[in-house]
């Protein structure tokens, strides 16, 4: 029993599988044997296995991320791949948290533990190789990280990477002797060694064995085929910095000019070795011998470094003959040399700017780099000329060259041929047959800012209460309009009423309230007046009526009453229909019931 029980308590403090149910069999077991010793046990491993618990549930989530199907092979950029290497970098970083806080030796074997097993799916990645080499570094497992670099070039022989950090490990523990070793093996026969082998195994006999190692093997390293001017650049400086040596490393540079004459990249650090000298004399004649023997096309670095010094050293006569040579040697690779030639503002800004510090703004230098690339591309023939640059080529004639600025080669533009010009009232759907109007009537075709023809056809053969609804629609620039806002101007609008017999006319509703039946009785009494005071009353009120627009009018708010108060005009509009039909004095009768509804 006692050994199940230490069983017991090693597997319920374990983040593994089933841990719950361990837990539950534990329980079961002290209760099975001593409750009162149970009770004891059991609240003393409680917190424990509650740890435990929290950190399997936190290390599942990682580790189901993680694809056990996976096979190693070199990385080829997929995004399966990125996940993968992001999913076992928080698993790795979990585990280096030492979340389940036990001692360095236990956590030290889990982390070895979950390297292993990433480097069996990313067994090509030579980033994981180094994070696991240094990590063993830092804890103290020198010999450890060793074996992990050598695992590591065999795994990946080509990568240089490693190969330097393996020999930056046994340089800083004082294995030089190692270290030098990795460098041969790196370097091999010679034939196959690249310029960066070359500079860096000069720079290590330099710091181990002292300038004469590295001198003797600066001599035999610039007979490789693939020393480049790297090498005698790197040595050059070496002298310089370190040995204090000015007069060797001037003589390391002349001795590569003789070879690198043709590289501009060679032309330039020998320029600016002499610029630490303050040669002026010596960068003045460097530039001479080698303008005069690049090619035009490759010497646009040189002549910009040679115009800067002259800026710096020289005098306003020097500058401006640095520069126009530079024109003259650079308009030859144009197929416009002319233009070239020409002096332009950009060579005032290029002259009277310093570092950071320009005589002009942002848009200023912007607007005269898209003028040169104008004045560069303005006798070019096109297929489809843009309107940019037909607008922009006949004031823009020359442009010089900005040092900070690369216009791009080929600036492409809409095209203009198929642009529309925007009309509101070529608007498609319903929407387009809405025309405002000011007196709520449809407008005619002979008034000014009125609808086309067709659209007073297609008016005039809608109904006329349809066509009076289209006609008060405002015009909608958009896909839907605001249902709401329809409604409140069909509500609000004097659509004309359905002839309900032929020959009797129709009238639009009015827009204030009502007349009562007794304000068409008390019409009566002043049925002695004069027929034409009527008549002009009843001109005056539609004139008013007419008058008011819809933006005028308040929005209604109770719909039901609105719709209670159209049913009263209906009604007594018909009333006042029969009444001219059947009466004589009609008009009096008329003119008195507008004159109740206006009051």
């Amino acid at each position: 029993m006692t050994s199940v029980r230490k069983a017991y308590q090693r597997a319920i403090v374990t983040p593994t599988h089933h841990v719950e149910q361990l837990w539950r069999d534990y329980e079961n077991f002290e209760n099975s044997i001593s409750r009162a010793l149970a009770k004891g046990l059991v609240s003393e491993y409680q917190p424990k296995y509650n740890s435990a618990r929290a950190v399997y549930r936190e290390r599942k989530k990682y580790i189901d991320e993680i694809d056990w199907n996976m096979l190693a092979i070199p990385p080829s950029g997929s995004s399966k791949e990125e996940m993968q290497w992001m999913a076992w970098k928080r698993l790795l970083a979990f585990e280096k948290a030492n979340p389940q806080r036990i001692d360095s030796a236990s956590a030290n074997k889990r982390i070895v533990f979950t390297y292993e097993q990433c480097l069996m799916y990313l067994y090509h990645y030579p980033d994981i190789w180094y994070e696991y080499a240094t990590w063993h570094a830092k804890a103290g497992s020198i010999d450890s990280a060793i074996k992990v670099f050598q695992r590591a070039l065999k795994a990946l022989p080509d990568s240089e990477m490693l190969r330097y950090a393996y020999a930056e490990l046994e340089e800083s523990r004082g294995a030089l002797q190692a270290a030098k070793k990795v460098y041969e093996n790196l370097l091999g026969d010679g034939s196959n060694a690249s310029a960066l082998s070359h500079i860096q195994f000069i720079r290590f006999l330099r710091r181990s064995e002292g300038v004469e190692a590295a001198r003797k093997y600066f001599l035999d390293a610039r007979k490789s085929p693939n020393c480049t001017y790297h090498v005698y650049v790197a040595h050059a400086m070496m002298a310089f910095c370190l040995d204090k040596d000015a007069k060797m490393a001037h003589n390391v540079f002349e001795a590569g000019l003789k070879r690198f004459m043709h590289e501009p990249g060679y032309i330039l650090e020998y320029a600016d070795f002499l610029y630490r000298l303050n040669d002026d004399r010596n960068i003045r004649a460097l530039f001479e011998r080698a303008l005069s023997s690049l090619p035009p096309e490759e010497s646009v670095e040189v002549w910009k470094k040679f115009t800067q010094f002259e800026q710096t050293y020289g005098d306003l006569a020097s500058m401006l003959k640095v520069e126009q040579r530079r024109k003259e040697a650079l308009s030859r690779t144009g197929d416009d040399g002319t233009s070239e030639l020409e002096s332009s503002l950009q060579d005032v800004v290029s002259r009277y700017s310093f570092m950071d510090l320009w005589p002009c703004s942002s848009n200023d230098l912007d607007h005269l780099a898209r003028q040169e690339w104008l004045a560069r591309n303005i006798n070019k023939k096109t297929d489809k000329p843009t309107l940019g640059i037909e607008a922009g080529s006949a004031d823009k004639t020359s442009s010089g060259v900005l040092s900070n600025t690369n216009p791009p080669a080929k600036v492409v533009y809409p095209d203009t041929s198929k642009m529309t010009i925007y009309d509101p009232r070529q608007m498609s759907g319903p929407a387009a047959l809405a025309v405002p109007s000011a007196s709520g009537t449809l407008p005619c075709s002979g008034s000014s800012g009125g609808p086309p023809n067709a659209l007073n056809d297609i008016l005039k053969s809608l109904p006329p209460a349809f066509a009076a609804f289209m006609a008060n629609l405002p015009a909608v620039e958009g896909p839907t309009p605001d249902a709401d806002f329809v409604i409140s101007v069909c509500l609000q609008s004097n659509i004309p009423l359905a002839t309900g017999k032929s020959g009797t006319a129709s009238f639009p509703l009015q827009s204030g309230p009502a007349p009562s039946t007794s304000d068409i009785s008390d019409s009566s009494k002043f049925r002695s007046r004069d027929r034409q005071t009527g008549k002009r009353k009843d001109m005056d009120r539609q004139k008013d009526d007419e008058s008011s627009t819809v933006q005028s009018q308040p929005l209604p708010r109770d719909v039901f009453k609105i719709r209670q108060l159209q049913k009263t005009r209906v009604a007594s509009s018909s009333r006042v229909t029969s009444s001219y039909t059947g009466s004589a004095s009609y008009g009096s009768a008329l003119s008195g019931d507008l004159s109740g509804s206006t009051g």
